[in-house]
């Protein structure tokens, strides 16, 4: 079983003192029969209490306070995590019969969250090419695999042309962007055909140098098999999600599992930085060289974007 060593620091630097602040943190991976935390260490400025809760999807989520006026708040998140590879779903058998089970689906919590599309201008253009890539004997999985293909050919993985706030309209149009806007067009395609979808966030852990988001946060999407379950695709990479992909949270989109969310008292310009480290443990001493292609520091000086909107901006360059 792979085992893999990450370290994830987010540190929010402020033009004078803050006070007050809360947060909530998504930063404990998922453990299941395919994923396994060894050992985790979290420290954060203040060593403030965190209280943690399962959510509504099944994720853990932590809460804290820092009342103390300061000017540096750093959630520095540390796993060790094992992963197991899973097989594969069984490619062709009764396709009639799983379509069926899909389709008893649409009224059955919790599979009716991952089935609501959203509206787009789009929509139609999209939903003929949803038409067109589903053959008439495929399976559930068939399917999957075909939509992930066609994300992967006809968007463009460029970084920095859109951003946390940008809606499938511009996405479709622009027919280009990074992991999240990839999982958020492959979702929107399954859910057209009745296969539900949810949002994965974590990282993928890979020493293959043509993995788009290795060694940083990473996003793809899950479509569920009848008589398998939770398939991870990652359309971004055109591959099945399996044992060098590290879940931390799943959704009906990226923000249900943001990592690191929250408000504070002070002046509204700050300095974020964001790294990430698979295997190293030198992180914090080179913290410009772990940003995997991203600048490590971002400025905000403005006060229409919190601290949450501009952390997921740098999050979603991956």
């Amino acid at each position: 079983m792979p085992e893999f060593e990450i370290q994830h620091i987010t540190r929010y630097i402020y033009e004078g003192p803050a006070r007050d602040s809360a947060n909530q943190i998504i930063l404990f991976p998922i453990k299941d029969e395919f994923q396994d935390v060894i050992k985790q260490e979290l420290t954060i400025t203040g060593n403030p209490q965190v209280d943690t809760h399962t959510d509504y999807y099944g994720n853990e989520v932590g809460s804290f306070t820092y009342s103390e006026p300061h000017t540096v708040l750093t959630i520095n998140s540390k796993i060790w995590v094992s992963t197991k590879h899973r097989a594969l779903p069984v490619s062709d058998i009764f396709p009639a019969q799983q379509w069926q089970d899909l389709k008893r689906l649409q009224f059955v919590v919790p599979y009716i969250d991952f089935l609501k599309q959203e509206y787009f201008e789009g929509i139609g253009e999209l939903k003929v090419i949803v038409d067109e890539e589903r053959l008439k004997d495929d399976t559930p999985y068939h399917v999957a695999q075909r939509f992930c293909q066609y994300v992967y050919d006809n968007f463009t993985y460029i970084k920095g042309v859109t951003t946390v706030e940008t809606r499938l309209d511009e996405i479709w149009k622009l027919k280009a962007g990074v992991c999240q806007d990839f999982a958020h067009i492959l979702m929107e395609m399954l859910r057209m055909v009745n296969i539900p979808a949810r949002y994965v966030s974590g990282y993928i852990c890979t020493s293959r140098n043509n993995m788009r988001g290795e060694g940083a946060t990473h996003a793809w999407a899950e479509a569920y098999i009848p008589d398998f379950g939770w398939l991870g695709i990652d359309p971004t990479n055109n591959c099945i999600a399996n044992e060098t992909h590290v879940r931390l949270a799943v959704g009906r989109n990226f923000t249900d599992c943001s990592p690191v969310k929250g408000v504070y008292k002070g002046s509204s310009n700050h300095t974020l930085e964001v790294a990430v480290s698979v295997d190293d443990e030198n992180v914090l001493n080179n913290a410009d060289r772990h940003v995997s292609e991203n600048p490590a520091v971002t400025h905000v000086t403005s006060a229409q974007k919190n601290s949450y909107q501009r952390y997921m901006e740098i999050q979603q360059q991956q």
